[in-house]
């Protein structure tokens, strides 16, 4: 078969690959991602949240009690998604099965999100920090998490995402299962600066999957601070409400 004969046939629509929804695994309607319309409706969208850490609030445009008595270091926390199923469950099988095409699904739906709010005067930042494994946990799982949603954003976005800029150099228990005041002790003296060049006057976004008490991107902004940052927000698929709060 010649070269244009084959091109032809490949226009035909019943010789395409159908896309089909990760979640329902039924035809995805986008032409660019494997997700059909109605199971990214039911998706736990964000909503109401608080302007500075996005933690889940009543109303949209306030900022929460938290905040108010300890402003964070950072300036803004971008997140698409409340910490609730099905993006809970795809979370975890992506950072913890390796099951990699959920975490592209997610982060192509965060470039979206963060592409919007550009468009809405969101400031871009210079350069995109993946949150640091801990080398020995890295070679445990394999990978970073974090590093493969920065380096999938910054694809999209334009963006270079520097991995190697911010370091976690103490191995310390996981985050996960400690309340907030054990999450920070977990974190003091954890993060090195790598070969960053001058960071003065810099605008930075760190990436992660999950924020949950904002223990981990204070520790990390209050470093890149004091190595000259201006700003740094935090871009993460999902936030976690309050204990007790749905």
């Amino acid at each position: 078969m010649s070269v244009l004969a084959f091109r032809s046939l490949s226009r035909l629509p019943w010789l395409r690959q159908q896309r089909r929804c990760q979640l329902c695994d039924e035809a995805a309607d986008h032409a660019q991602r494997d997700l059909c319309s109605s199971c990214e409706a039911e998706l736990p969208w964000l909503g109401a949240h608080c302007r500075i850490c996005a933690l889940p609030l009543a109303a949209d445009g306030l900022i929460c009690g938290n905040c108010q008595k300890h402003p964070p270091t950072f300036t803004r926390v971008e997140a698409c998604w409340r910490y609730a199923f099905p993006v809970d469950s795809l979370i975890n099988r992506f950072k913890h099965q390796a099951r990699w095409p959920y975490g592209r699904l997610l982060a192509e739906l965060l470039a979206e999100h963060l592409l919007h709010a550009y468009a809405e005067n969101l400031p871009r930042p210079q350069a995109l920090l993946p949150v640091p494994l801990a080398r020995l946990r890295q070679r445990q799982r394999g990978f970073n998490q974090a590093q493969m949603l920065a380096d999938w954003l910054g694809a999209r976005l334009q963006l270079p995402a520097h991995g190697n800029w911010l370091q976690r150099h103490q191995e310390t228990p996981a985050q996960q299962g400690l309340d907030a005041a054990s999450r920070k002790r977990n974190l003091r003296r954890a993060f090195t600066l790598g070969s960053t060049g001058s960071l003065a006057g810099s605008h930075l976004a760190l990436v992660d999957d999950v924020m949950t008490t904002g223990a981990t991107a204070e520790a990390l902004a209050r470093l890149l601070r004091q190595a000259g940052a201006a700003r740094i927000d935090l871009y993460c698929l999902a936030r976690t409400p309050r204990p007790g709060d749905i």
